[in-house]
């Protein structure tokens, strides 16, 4: 009698859910879009050059103190990939008063993290503590920007290390193609470097590459947090008012070479055999199209609409609807003057061709089709509201500020984010697509034989050019030993 009156409890809530579930078939609409109001920021000169932004945020005692030298691996000749990256990350390893490990430990006992690195725009170094903890975390971040020692002993394990995750992400399908769309696409060289420009770097090259860029007229010091602009002025003066600059002499910056105007040169394959997936990439340099350019906001909700998230249309096709790879996404990296766009999708080998053909049709339909409302306005939403997540954050807020002053846009531009965003048309979208979308490279990287005749059945017009893995030389223009 007792199991079978919970047989029927049990059976009158699976009935009242299913009927809840029923009733919520239909998601609910998204809300209206809210404002995001970042408060200004303040900026102050010292006579050196170096520029101190403040962006004052109270309520929670935390500080982010974001160095940003806007020198990256822009600034490094090809031969000499990774050289910025490996510049910035031996700041860390040692001044000429701290050890590697004093370093670390010292940042610990405050509570607090340090970082730095290099991208391709820019290098950083950046601390987070509390509130009361600014000046002594600012003194030890002083020390690593001015004081570095470049220990051969840390180079030295630094380029083994950088060259151990570099053998294993060029083995990699996804790590492998984009390596490959960096020389073939793009016109550029990975910023992360190459086995072979790693291996080459001396510490004559770091101290060099240091001493041309890491100056304080090419530098921006940013505060985000529980801080006043005339306490973080103060303290910027007394840690780095000792920072010599150039004091106006131009930084040279390696441009890159941009991929000649051609007609579609079909696929490239680069045959990594028993590679077990595969990695399908639709690349296209922009090079009318860069972060300065008005088209940046309908770039940014095109983006969300093709491959910018969960429930993008990428995502949809390939791994919602079809279940051919875990996730299905698009990107533009940006630069002053023009852009990258890419899309990546890692599925099985046997699948390659399916997943090609697949995002082809999703480019060709941005150009062809206007974007509908109901998809439009969920899709701006995704946009403007990781905006304002990300700028909850102290490290999200400098990282934002770092980036417009990387690109030499005014700062107000945070505030007009969202406006931005929802202005963008349907026409502007299509246009976009029709106008710097299509012609792009076709990049997989797999096992040949075992999408060879499926890419030979979908897209029997095509030339397919094929590298062997093992012949691939990414500082070649034919990327070929």
């Amino acid at each position: 009698m007792f199991r079978t009156k919970n047989l029927f409890i049990s059976l009158c809530i699976l009935c009242a859910s299913v009927e809840n579930i029923s009733a919520q078939e239909q998601p609910p609409a998204p809300s209206a879009p809210k404002s995001v109001k970042i408060p200004g920021v303040t900026e102050k000169k010292l006579p050196n050059g170096l520029t101190a932004a403040v962006i004052e945020r109270k309520g929670v005692p935390l500080v982010t103190i974001q160095l940003l030298v806007k020198s990256g691996a822009s600034a490094e000749d090809a031969s000499k990939a990774g050289l910025a990256d490996i510049t910035a990350s031996m700041l860390t390893k040692g001044t000429k008063t701290r050890s590697a490990t004093e370093i670390a430990e010292a940042i610990e006992f405050l509570g607090g993290s340090i970082g730095s690195g290099a991208g391709w725009n820019s290098s950083f170094v950046s601390v987070t503590v509390t509130s009361d903890k600014v000046s002594q975390a600012l003194a030890i971040m002083s020390d690593v920007v001015l004081n570095p020692k470049f220990d051969q002993k840390e180079l030295d394990l630094l380029k083994s290390q950088t060259l151990d995750g570099l053998t294993f992400s060029l083995k990699q399908p996804s790590s492998l193609a984009n390596y490959v769309a960096s020389k073939y696409s793009f016109g550029e060289h990975p910023a992360g470097g190459t086995p072979d420009s790693v291996a080459k770097l001396g510490r004559d090259d770091i101290v060099a590459f240091y001493n041309a860029n890491f100056l304080p007229d090419n530098a921006v010091l940013v505060f985000t947090g529980d801080i006043t602009p005339e306490l973080s002025t103060s303290m910027t003066q007394k840690a780095f008012g000792v920072w010599k600059g150039n004091f106006g002499e131009s930084i040279s910056e390696k441009s890159a070479k941009p991929p000649k105007e051609r007609e579609s040169r079909g696929i490239l394959v680069i045959d990594l055999p028993k590679s077990g997936q595969a990695s399908v990439t639709y690349a296209k340099s922009l090079t009318a199209v860069g972060r300065k350019n008005g088209s940046y906001y309908a770039a940014q909700v095109l983006n969300s609409i093709l491959g910018g998230g969960y429930s993008s249309r990428l995502n949809y096709e390939i791994r919602i609807k079809r279940g051919l790879s875990y996730g299905a996404g698009s990107s533009f990296a940006w630069r002053g003057a023009k852009s990258n766009f890419a899309t990546r999708i890692q599925t099985k080998t046997v699948s390659a061709a399916e997943v090609l053909e697949l995002v082809l049709a999703e480019i060709k339909k941005l150009s062809d089709n206007s974007v509908a409302s109901d998809e439009l306005v969920p899709r701006k939403s995704v946009l403007t509201g990781n905006f304002g997540r990300n700028l909850e954050t102290t490290g999200g807020l400098a990282g934002a500020v770092g980036d417009l002053y990387a690109f030499g846009i005014p700062t107000a531009e945070l505030n007009a984010y969202v406006s931005n965003v929802n202005g963008v048309t349907e026409s502007q979208i299509k246009d976009f697509a029709a106008h710097n979308l299509m012609g792009g490279d076709i990049i997989i990287v797999g096992d040949y034989s075992d999408f060879k005749d499926d890419l030979a059945k979908r897209f029997p017009n095509m030339k397919v050019d094929v590298i062997k893995a093992a012949d691939l030389d990414l500082s070649k223009d034919n990327l070929r030993k």
